[in-house]
């Protein structure tokens, strides 16, 4: 008298497939977490290389881009793109290769002046200058 089954070493199988799924999303994971610290080295190099080559701008452009050019490296970016424009440097930083790479832009450069707010005015309604939103009353 034999016996079949027909369920002998299922376990073994689906084991095997949860294992192989889990390695995939494990995969999955690691290359995202490669691709986010690659983006985040070239987004801090370009940051740190425009502030450098601003400060260093009166000394001209060459000058300039050779210094932002040392601090990306210095990141572990590399310099893809160095522009002064007066006294504001724009520079591309580049991290990574193959399909992690990144390339971030950043500018520096002194902050705008900022505009003066108007003055409210404290006459109060119907004085007479400026736009009023009461009707003017009427004199007797």
């Amino acid at each position: 008298m034999r016996r079949r089954y027909t369920d002998r070493g299922s376990a073994t199988v689906w084991s095997v497939g949860a294992i192989g799924v889990l390695c995939a999303v494990f995969g999955v994971l690691l290359g995202l977490g490669q691709a986010v610290v690659v983006r985040h080295r070239a987004a801090g190099a370009a940051d740190l290389a425009a502030l450098a080559a601003a400060d260093h701008w009166a000394e001209g452009t060459a000058a300039a881009c050779a210094r932002a050019d040392r601090v990306a490296r210095a990141q572990g970016a590399r310099l893809a793109r160095c522009v002064i424009v007066g006294d504001v440097s724009d520079v591309t930083a580049a991290s990574g290769g193959g399909p992690f790479g990144a390339e971030v832009r950043a500018r520096a450069g002194p902050a705008a002046p900022a505009r003066a707010a108007p003055a409210p005015d404290h006459r109060g309604p119907g004085s007479g200058v400026g736009p009023s939103r009461e009707p003017p009353s009427a004199a007797p």
